[in-house]
């Protein structure tokens, strides 16, 4: 996906914390924890920029 080109993180774990925060209305701080449990360092404030970016694109293309 170009989408993702040149990002620090995969892909599947950018959208596995837009998906998340998206469907179950996880706070970005306990998506950073859960992420840091699956071994993943994580900012919250980064995924709040990765829903910002990503969420609008992921609506659009999913409907």
């Amino acid at each position: 996906m170009s989408l993702f080109k040149r990002r620090r993180f995969p892909a599947e774990i950018i959208l596995l914390c837009v998906r998340w925060y998206c469907k179950y209305g996880i706070s970005y701080r306990d998506l950073a924890e859960m992420m840091q449990e699956r071994g993943v360092e994580v900012d919250p404030s980064t995924i709040y920029r990765w829903v910002q970016r990503y969420a609008p694109e992921i609506e659009k293309r999913v409907r």
